[in-house]
């Protein structure tokens, strides 16, 4: 009661000691042992890149079928066949020094004539 009647300040507060405190938690990080995630096997660079420019060819197939309406039959026969062409080649087109540059440019064209980029959010976009 003494210490209520001297009022809160008064009541003393235990000092930490802060040079013990950091020798402490000095060792408890020297003891974790820190385990690593096992390893997850990766697709080599050129898989995943063969896959990605199928994809996005894909995409391009997607929406021409979606705007179907728009061209002719032979326009989409012409697609088709230059289509799969494409995907036929596309591991050696891959393999290529200039590959990005040269995929790149056919999906470009392809772009021509499907207008997908146009469909794109570009609120969706990294």
């Amino acid at each position: 009661m003494a210490a209520c009647a001297r009022g809160i300040d008064s009541v003393r507060k235990p000092e930490l000691d802060w040079h013990r405190l950091h020798r402490s938690m000095r060792f408890k990080l020297r003891s974790l042992h820190v385990v690593s995630p096992p390893a997850v096997p990766l697709a080599p660079p050129t898989q995943t890149r063969r896959e990605f420019y199928r994809e996005e060819f894909l995409k391009h197939r997607a929406c021409l079928e979606q705007q179907r309406e728009y061209y002719s039959e032979r326009a989409i026969a012409d697609f088709d066949c230059a289509l799969q062409r494409i995907l036929a080649q596309l591991d050696r087109l891959c393999d290529a020094d200039d590959a990005d540059g040269r995929v790149s440019a056919l999906l470009k064209q392809f772009d021509l004539v499907t207008r997908l980029s146009a469909w794109i959010d570009p609120k969706t976009l990294h």
